[in-house]
């Protein structure tokens, strides 16, 4: 059959931008749908306003803290509207240098602004912002919608004002008082970013800590340096209901048995997202869907072998990086014919708070779950002379490795610069490297990357014999110390 096209992409966000690109890349004729601005949440809701936001309040925590480099503490005065302000131009900055239409319109990509639905297996209908419709065909069609906040039904939460990630960075005054339900990645950065330019929070969450997919002696540390830092937390907490009064909303949750109320001026959901399918008429071309999102197997695919879902409306990683690989996936099954599935196995993730939480591969508990034979070696920040020379001490990375030839299982790090550190481990699982090859490797001194190095130490020192030493001392006439190895020790 003859189509207008060989790739339609449904979505510009990460996933969709992703797709586009490499499917022109390979010599395909590609669509690209967006109903709103490209980008999508990472660009506009997501990852680039949060961690801008992240490092203002960051800022302000230094000049609180400067005497810890030798300087004076200074109260600055935060000016709220100026921090909104530049994120959103910082936002405007990210979407004009990757995301514009242009770029991708110069790369041979036909972007159309508007809503789609399909029509049939290969047929989509666009509606632009005219009103004006026409339909187009694709050989093979990547969804790529991505997913919105999701709103609990909570009685009395339609009475309410609420705050989700999709407006939070339109605000313009500081509250005095900002509750968030949920202790996710989301509830935990912003609560952290909040208390720091000034706002009396609190984060309300069912579980008994936070961040939940996380190490829990990590997460539980990173819980204690928030409080620390004065934010409050009511866990265990199942909230029942909110009003709203003269400005102020309640939350009203039940934890232990006792009713709890949580007044603030402001109520952030941070309780997760839902794929965006509605609208997209699914079922017109027969494509199968679960509570999470459209139904792919590990190459991408739906059970409509020539269509193809990527990034956050499956329902499966929701992340940005994980949405561009998925992208890639799904385009060199789809292009290249050439067999390509999910590497499921090394996804990283990081919380970006001061320490980040970042974890790799299998948790202790998977491990531990599942009976595989391992060993956790441990290196803390501060044993880390970067660390100690930036005065970043609080953190510790974590390795599950088979002990016996370092290969690595799962590795977790609290710290800073986390996210960059866990990138070398990612790396190493990808390709079979073991505590062995890095403690072998030259690492610059005195990097944040040495940390890697050190704890693949560990490992090392664990692995020494008395019995050789004994037998070297014999043979060589050596007469140093037997050390023996103490797993407690850190070298």
């Amino acid at each position: 059959m003859h189509y207008d096209y060989d790739v339609l992409v449904l979505g510009g966000g990460a996933a969709g931008l992703s797709a586009a690109g490499i499917a022109t890349n390979l010599g395909a004729k590609t669509l690209m749908v967006e109903r709103e601005k490209l980008g999508g949440d990472c660009t506009w809701t997501g990852c680039v306003p949060s961690k801008t936001l992240l490092k203002a309040a960051k800022v302000v925590h230094q000049a609180r803290t400067a005497s810890r480099y030798g300087l004076t503490d200074t109260e600055m005065e935060v000016d709220f509207p100026g921090v909104m302000e530049h994120v959103r131009s910082v936002r405007q900055e990210v979407y004009e240098d990757a995301d514009a239409p242009e770029i991708f319109e110069d790369m041979g990509i036909d972007v159309r602004h508007g809503t789609a639905h399909f029509v049939d297996g290969h047929t989509v209908a666009i509606r632009g912002a005219d009103g004006n419709r026409q339909q187009v065909t694709g050989r093979f069609i990547v969804i790529a919608t991505g997913a919105s906040a999701f709103v609990p039904p909570i009685d009395g939460i339609d009475r309410v004002p609420v705050l989700t990630n999709e407006d939070l960075f339109d605000l313009e005054e500081l509250p005095d008082r900002l509750a968030i339900v949920g202790g996710g990645p989301i509830g935990t950065e912003m609560a952290q970013a909040f208390s720091r330019l000034g706002s009396d929070v609190t984060v309300i969450d069912m579980a008994d800590g936070i961040l939940q997919n996380d190490d829990p002696e990590l997460s539980g540390r990173l819980r204690e340096i928030l409080e620390d830092e004065g934010v409050r937390y009511v866990l265990n907490a199942q909230v029942e209901g909110v009003t709203a009064s003269n400005g102020t909303v309640a939350v009203a949750a039940e934890q232990d048995g006792s009713s709890v109320t949580v007044e603030a001026d402001r109520l952030l959901l941070a309780t997760g997202r839902t794929a965006n399918v509605d609208g997209l008429h699914l079922d017109a071309a027969g494509i199968e869907t679960s509570r999470r999102g459209i139904t792919v197997d590990d190459r991408c695919r739906t059970n409509q072998t020539h269509i193809y879902a990527v990034g956050d409306v499956t329902g499966r990683y929701q992340f940005t990086h994980m949405s561009g690989h998925m992208a890639k996936v799904a385009v060199t099954n789809a292009i290249l014919k050439v067999p390509s599935t999910i590497d499921s196995d090394h996804v990283p993730w990081v919380t970006y708070t001061e320490p980040e939480l970042a974890h790799v591969g299998a948790r202790e508990s998977d491990l531990e779950e599942s009976d595989v034979s391992h060993r956790t070696y441990r290196f803390p920040f501060s044993k880390l002379d970067r660390a100690i020379t930036e005065g970043e001490t609080e953190g510790l990375i974590k390795v599950h490795v088979k002990d016996l030839t370092g290969k690595i299982l799962g590795a977790s790090v609290l710290g800073a610069h986390a996210g960059e550190l866990i990138t070398s481990f990612a790396i190493a699982m990808r390709n079979g490297v073991t505590l062995r090859n890095i403690g072998d490797t030259i690492h610059p001194y005195p990097a944040w990357g040495e940390g890697v190095r050190r704890v693949a130490d560990q490992w090392y020192v664990q692995k020494q014999s008395p019995a050789i030493t004994r037998a070297l001392k014999t043979v060589f006439g050596y007469r140093g110390p037997v050390i023996e190895p103490d797993p407690e020790k850190i070298i």
